[in-house]
């Protein structure tokens, strides 16, 4: 690396700290749940993935105690080699049964999920069709394979079809979708993208990582609520979110997927084994959430209650009626992040994303409603939320 690289990167670091585009990590000191504490202050946790507040639940804890008693902290290997356990296999298995698939293929991240299926798949004669807000894993995945890629606008599903007629010349046709677009909190519609997929004789693949343990009526997720699980042919997930929040992913499917992934998918056959620890206690927690009817109607009584009071109060925000992902729009990142900041000040946490992460002049706080805030821990923080917001005049 050149002196000339390193100063050229200390002057994109001060510019984007001048833009307010700056990533702040706050270390938190202790167990992800509804309440953290950051350098010894006490704050109100609005902004966690940990949806169904498992995280830190006694349950989980005890089992990942046990877990680490009876098959170690690591495996040191990859999968064919020396790094299967019996853990792994019932983990897959159960994953495939909780969402009604044929087999299930682990990986340490859903990134290196999506970073491994479409090089393993497809080829220079197929054509990958992905929605244009899809997360960055499925971007970059796109990306490391060689088949033609088309980006379809947002939620068009005119220009969905439009593109998969530019793509009957090839040989097959795979379209790629969030199942819940994370910076949104919105839903992809997927009844639709199906119904043009057997038009298109097009396969659909999902990335459900922030649906799966709490969206549909036993917790499978989009495909489960909209009805359409039988046509969806593939399925990747977290057990980072949801489903305990420690890490690890998954694509789950038809048998010829899955069995394929495991002698070509990359990150597969050259990452260590999902820690045994992770494997373990994800097995009690499909059970949990398996058994999770009140887990989930809880959180969506807390989802209700949010954004009625965050509209009530005037607040732009978006995101779908029963998704616990609540962006708060601002516009420019400046003021975001000095709404941001002055929530944790009043003891929110609460980040406000800005681009590259979302487009330019769209910055927000994104909101993320979790089943381990008590109904006081919400109602203060909706409350200290308004407060906050009027003297930012971001509400009358």
């Amino acid at each position: 690396m050149s002196y000339q690289l390193l100063t050229e990167l200390d002057n994109r670091l001060q510019e984007i700290n001048s833009q307010g585009l700056h990533k702040i990590e706050y270390p938190i000191d202790g167990p992800q749940q509804g309440t953290v504490t950051i350098h010894e202050k006490p704050l109100i946790n609005m902004c966690s993935n940990n949806y169904l507040g498992l995280a830190a639940d006694p349950r989980v804890l005890i089992s990942a105690h046990e877990a680490l008693d009876s098959h170690g902290y690591g495996m040191a290997s990859v999968r064919f080699i020396c790094g299967t356990q019996n853990i792994h296999k019932q983990l897959e298995d159960a994953l495939s049964n909780f969402l009604r698939r044929d087999d299930t293929i682990l990986f340490s991240s859903c990134f290196d999920a999506n970073a491994a299926i479409f090089e393993a798949i497809l080829t220079a004669d197929d054509c990958v069709l992905s929605d244009e807000l899809n997360h960055a894993s499925i971007i970059d995945g796109i990306r490391l394979c060689k088949a033609t890629r088309k980006r379809y606008r947002h939620g068009d599903m005119g220009h969905l079809e439009e593109c998969l007629k530019q793509a009957e010349s090839c040989t097959h046709r795979l379209i790629v979708t969030d199942g819940v677009f994370s910076m949104d909190g919105t839903l992809a519609k997927l009844p639709e993208i199906c119904a043009l997929a057997e038009k298109y004789n097009a396969l659909v693949m999902v990335d459900d990582s922030h649906a799966t343990g709490f969206m549909g009526p036993k917790g499978r997720g989009t495909p489960e609520m909209f009805e359409v699980e039988d046509r969806v042919h593939i399925l990747s997930g977290t057990l980072g979110k949801a489903l305990g929040g420690a890490s690890g992913g998954y694509i789950s499917g038809k048998a010829s997927i899955i069995s394929w992934l495991r002698q070509r998918a990359r990150p597969y056959l050259f990452s260590n084994s999902l820690a045994p620890v992770i494997t373990k206690t994800s097995l009690h927690i499909l059970k949990i959430v398996q058994d999770g009817d009140a887990m989930r109607q809880s959180l969506q009584h807390k989802v209700r209650e949010a954004r009625q009071r965050l509209l009530a109060a005037r607040f732009h925000i978006l995101g779908h009626p029963e998704h616990p992902i609540i962006p708060i729009m601002i516009g420019d990142a400046i003021p975001a992040e000095a709404f941001a900041k002055d929530l944790i000040s009043a003891g929110i946490l609460a980040i406000s994303f800005s681009y590259p992460v979302v487009p330019l002049h769209k910055a927000r706080v994104r909101l993320q409603i979790s089943e381990g805030l008590s109904m006081e821990d919400l109602s203060t923080a909706l409350d200290t939320l308004i407060e906050v917001a009027r003297k930012h005049t971001l509400i009358p």
